[in-house]
C-alpha cells in the first residue's frame, strides 16, 4: 500500500484556519480545498481537493498524509469508503435526455453509463448488456479517447434509431452513417469533467454510487440489484 508523508510548517495545536493556509501554500498544483473537517480517527483532518483527491493532515499541523487509511480492527479501508461516498451523484440531477436510452424487459432497474465509442472495454460491456434483465440503460457518450470519438458520438446521436446505431457499432463494428444534428455530446463531455470522469466505462447505479471501469456480468448484476434496494429503502 503506497502512501507518502510530507512535513508542514504549522504551529502546535493548529486549527482549521492554519491547516487551510499551509495546504494552500503547498497544494496549488493538486487543486483547491473543497472541504476540510476533523475526523474521528487518527487525530486527523480530512481534506478533499478540487481534483477529487483525499488527503489528511494531523491535528498538530505537522504532517500531510497522502495514501489509504485502513482500520486494523475492522480491516475496513476508510479512505476507499469515503472516496466512494464522495463520488456519488444525485441521479435526479442528471440530464437523462442527453443519453442514449435502452430498456431491457420491464426496465424497472437503472444503469447509467459514460462511454466513449472507441473504448474497447465499453464494447465488451455493450455485448454483455444485451442479456441484462429488467433494466433501463442510459448511456452518455463522451469523446475522450481518439479524435474521431466526437464524430462517431455525433453520428450515433443523430441516427434515426440511436440505440440501434450504438449497438450496431459497439457489438457488430458497423460504423454509424455520417449525420449532422443538434447534439449534446459537448455538454456530456463538460458534465464528465464536472464529475471527474476520466476513464470509460464509468457507471452509476440507482443509489448514485459509482462504478469505475468494467465489471464482469455477475458482479454488475449484483451491484445493480443492491443499489436498487438501497435506493428504495434509503439505506
Amino acid at each position: 500500500m503506497a502512501a507518502s508523508i510530507a512535513a508542514l510548517s504549522l504551529p502546535a495545536l493548529a486549527g482549521e484556519a492554519e491547516v487551510r493556509k499551509a495546504l494552500g501554500n503547498i497544494m496549488r498544483e493538486e487543486g483547491k480545498i473543497v472541504s476540510l473537517q476533523k475526523v474521528s480517527y487518527g487525530n486527523l483532518y480530512e481534506v478533499v481537493l478540487s481534483n477529487g483527491d483525499l488527503v489528511y493532515v494531523d491535528d498538530k499541523g505537522s504532517f500531510l498524509l497522502m495514501g489509504q487509511i485502513v482500520d486494523l480492527k475492522t480491516k475496513k479501508n476508510v479512505t476507499a469508503a469515503r472516496e466512494s461516498e464522495l463520488s456519488r451523484v444525485n441521479i435526479a440531477e442528471l440530464p437523462l435526455n442527453q443519453a442514449v436510452k435502452q430498456v431491457r424487459g420491464s426496465g424497472k432497474r437503472t444503469l447509467i453509463t459514460f462511454e466513449d465509442p472507441n473504448c474497447s472495454y465499453c464494447k465488451k460491456l455493450a455485448k454483455e448488456l444485451k442479456d441484462l434483465k429488467d433494466t433501463t440503460i442510459y448511456t452518455f457518450m463522451i469523446p475522450i479517447l481518439t479524435p474521431d470519438s466526437m464524430d462517431k458520438s455525433r453520428n450515433i446521436w443523430c441516427a434515426k434509431d440511436r440505440a440501434a446505431s450504438w449497438n450496431d457499432w459497439m457489438t457488430e463494428n458497423k460504423a454509424p452513417v455520417d449525420a449532422q444534428c443538434d447534439n449534446p455530446i459537448t455538454k456530456n463531455a463538460e458534465m464528465a469533467r464536472k464529475y471527474r470522469i476520466t476513464g470509460t466505462p464509468t457507471m452509476f447505479l440507482a443509489d448514485g454510487s459509482r462504478l469505475g471501469g468494467y465489471l464482469p456480468p455477475a458482479e454488475l448484476e449484483k451491484a445493480i440489484s443492491e443499489a436498487e434496494s438501497k435506493a428504495k429503502t434509503g439505506k
